[in-house]
């Protein structure tokens, strides 16, 4: 240990500790360590909260300041809001601040949610359903047939789709009515 001018030993930084580690010596307690200007600021602002709310009187203030700027160690400066709750001061004097683990990289993505594949059989029902207007209903048991099958694979699979089969089954089915409209007229013979 080297000699300060008044005589007093302090600790030597040891030359194997890397660059911008926090050292302390290992038998000086936190409460004796020298106090900085921000340290000091921050009991100040716990003094001007509890001054604020009615915690203490303009003279307790008055000489509590004081003594804050006089302060040369945590420990006293601990002293000074230890009756005080801990206002603005992040933790309190003495406390051990846990390190966050550091940031690597971008957040993770979300899981991209499997994308269901839309049923075949759906489409071709509602493919068939809009082709039974241009082919006069032709189509349109083709559409109610592939329809009902797509519904069950549905059902049963889990596909996407119910949208299309519903749409091709409505067309297949108002078609197949049109046709069998169309025959009892001309059994009646409505239509001579």
């Amino acid at each position: 240990m080297a000699e300060q001018p008044w005589g007093q030993p302090y600790p030597v930084r040891p030359q194997q500790q890397p660059y911008g580690q926090p050292w302390q010596h290992a038998h000086m307690p936190q409460s004796a360590m020298r106090a900085s200007h921000t340290d000091r600021d921050r009991t100040v602002d716990v003094l001007k909260a509890a001054y604020a709310e009615g915690r203490l009187t303009r003279e307790e203030y008055g000489q509590r300041f004081d003594a804050v700027y006089g302060a040369q160690t945590y420990g006293q400066l601990a002293q000074l809001v230890a009756d005080l709750p801990a206002g603005p001061v992040a933790v309190p004097f003495g406390a051990a601040v846990p390190a966050l683990p550091p940031a690597y990289g971008p957040p993770p993505m979300p899981m991209p949610v499997p994308h269901r594949p839309v049923n075949g059989m759906a489409i071709a029902s509602l493919a068939l359903g809009v082709l039974s207007l241009p082919t006069l209903g032709l189509a349109g048991l083709g559409a109610v047939i592939t329809g009902h099958i797509a519904k069950a694979q549905i059902r049963a699979r889990g596909d996407e789709g119910t949208a299309p089969a519903t749409i091709g089954l409505v067309l297949g089915w108002l078609s197949l009515g049109g046709w069998v409209l169309l025959f009892v007229l001309a059994g009646f013979g409505v239509l001579d």
